[in-house]
């Protein structure tokens, strides 16, 4: 396939969507992209009655795709909620799209504007786009909930593999209500520091952290302390030469 004069060695991972995101891919691919590029892509069908009839295998096998040839392109999907799954007549409340595809492949969301001189920005004075990071493993994509019809406790537990264990009492339900946990690894989070601190270099653009360690003393503090250790031993030297903070 070539693309200006661009020999590219790979196909795209070509992931289909839901609703009006469908008709607007094919349109841009018939008016946009095939009558002047040799398109090549492998395809995989991410809409929602395809997920629940592979029962979501599709998406792992689009991702597995993308780990293999390193470049794809995802129209927006409809994660289900209960309306959605009556709807649709759905065996069961898929989990996100997204969030089983960045899970995958470890990744992070960069979501930055595209500055052009005919569009003013809101705050007129800005003259360089603002780029937002988030990370997008575990979290509340990968939780585990429970809805708490009556009274009761609800622990925290965690079961070390040499036998000790730490339990926490989260909360005595005196009635209905609703239980939550969540996770992430440390492995997990330095990769997202990683991409960030790259990418701010890559872009030569100041990078800032944003945290509730007030509050959230072990969960959010972890990424804090990560990030300020990878900053310190591994990129606080090319931050200074490139005029950055």
């Amino acid at each position: 396939m070539k693309l200006g004069g661009i020999t590219m060695k790979n196909p795209v991972v070509e992931m289909d969507g839901d609703e009006m995101t469908r008709v607007l891919w094919r349109a841009i691919k018939d008016e946009l992209i095939l009558p002047f590029v040799d398109l090549k892509t492998e395809y995989y069908d991410l809409s929602l009655p395809n997920r629940d009839c592979t029962d979501d295998s599709v998406t792992v096998e689009a991702a597995e795709a993308i780990k293999k040839y390193r470049v794809g392109v995802k129209c927006a999907t409809v994660t289900p909620n209960a309306e959605r799954v009556e709807e649709y007549k759905l065996k069961k409340m898929w989990k996100s799209p997204n969030a089983t595809i960045r899970g995958i492949l470890d990744g992070t969301v960069f979501r930055t504007p595209i500055v052009t001189s005919r569009i003013s920005p809101a705050v007129r004075n800005w003259k360089k786009p603002i780029t937002i990071a988030r990370h997008a493993y575990g979290d509340v994509y990968m939780n585990t909930e429970h809805r708490v019809t009556g009274p009761g406790k609800a622990e925290l537990l965690f079961s070390y593999e040499n036998g000790e264990e730490f339990r926490q009492t989260i909360f005595d339900f005196k009635g209905p209500g609703m239980l939550q946990g969540q996770y992430n690894t440390d492995d997990s989070v330095r990769s997202f520091a990683r991409a960030c601190f790259e990418y701010a270099l890559s872009q030569k653009q100041d990078l800032w952290f944003s945290a509730k360690d007030t509050v959230s003393k072990e969960y959010d503090q972890a990424f804090k302390l990560i990030f300020e250790d990878m900053f310190e031993t591994e990129y606080r030297r090319g931050f200074d030469e490139n005029g950055i903070k």
